[in-house]
């Protein structure tokens, strides 16, 4: 009978330790994706802006000499990415791909121009920077026009902002709950030890004496959740870098970032233990024998 006691007395200890186990690293895991969207949104969403084009449209008195001038301007330029170079004749099979036909036919003549595609980096796609790179643009010769979309721009920018905030404020929402769901995993935990706490402290151990063992014990119990958080983590980054390649999320490249974030979870995994495991001791040891029950 004793021996069926004891069995179930491990086995709910166990599935105790689990659950301990499995709040710290879900709600610790979902920390660190926030985290790494925080770190990486400088990146995510220049990603976004590097994909909007400006296209600048040449004039037909422009010569092959005028365009190598210009391709040299852009490369020298910090504020330019990339540049593709589209001649009226590749345009116009682009154009004919697209329309299923022949206009070239229709027309007698190629009314398209000459135009370079710039992507403009990251920090400069915003409405007053864009506004002077037009204008120094305006001011080479043979630029007959410049287009790119100004509403597109807004969006992406305003809409990026409000998305980091959000997350900021979700992950400061998330950061509290964390901290109320492990506190709640373990203060069960202890809970079930309220006994043998009591039996310690009749027999005359300190206060101190009978925390120590709980608190290395959740710390241990914090520091594995929190490890298993970071390897999801490190799966997850691999994982969105081979689905959004242009985002430079490799972490065998750009690993600062999950570094930081790495060492902030197991940080935050047993410091939260830490303080969790001192107040629920705590409250146990000054609870009266009765009360126990």
């Amino acid at each position: 009978m004793a021996s069926t006691y004891e069995k179930y007395q491990k086995r709910k200890l166990i599935s105790s330790y689990f659950s301990v186990i499995l709040s710290i690293f879900l709600v610790l895991s979902l920390l660190g994706a926030l985290s790494l969207f925080v770190i990486n949104s400088k990146r995510i969403s220049n990603n976004f802006r590097e994909n909007i084009p400006m296209t600048l449209y040449f004039s037909d008195k422009a010569t092959q000499n005028d365009f190598d001038q210009f391709t040299k301007k852009l490369g020298q330029s910090p504020y330019i990415k990339t540049y593709t170079f589209i001649s009226k004749e590749e345009a116009a099979e682009s154009q004919k791909e697209d329309l299923g036909e022949n206009f070239l036919e229709f027309l007698g003549y190629n009314p398209l121009q000459n135009s370079y595609d710039v992507y403009v980096k990251g920090d400069y796609v915003v409405g007053d920077s864009l506004a002077k790179i037009e204008e120094t643009f305006m001011k080479t010769p043979h630029i007959a026009e410049i287009s790119y979309n100004k509403q597109l721009v807004d969006l992406v920018n305003s809409n990026i902002a409000r998305i980091t905030n959000w997350v900021l404020i979700i992950a400061g929402i998330l950061t509290i709950v964390s901290m109320l769901l492990i506190n709640s995993s373990l203060r069960l935990l202890i809970f079930s030890s309220r006994f043998t706490i009591k039996t310690m402290q009749m027999v005359g151990a300190t206060k101190r004496f009978i925390r120590r063992p709980f608190i290395w014990h959740s710390m241990r119990l914090g520091l594995i959740g929190s490890i298993l958080a970071v390897i999801a983590l490190v799966a997850l980054t691999f994982y969105l870098d081979k689905k959004f390649p242009d985002l430079e999320l490799d972490p065998t490249v750009n690993y600062m970032p999950l570094v930081i974030v790495g060492l902030g979870i197991i940080l935050a995994g047993v410091i939260i233990t830490t303080i969790s495991t001192f107040f629920a001791t705590q409250r146990f040891l000054n609870l009266k024998s009765d009360e126990l029950y």
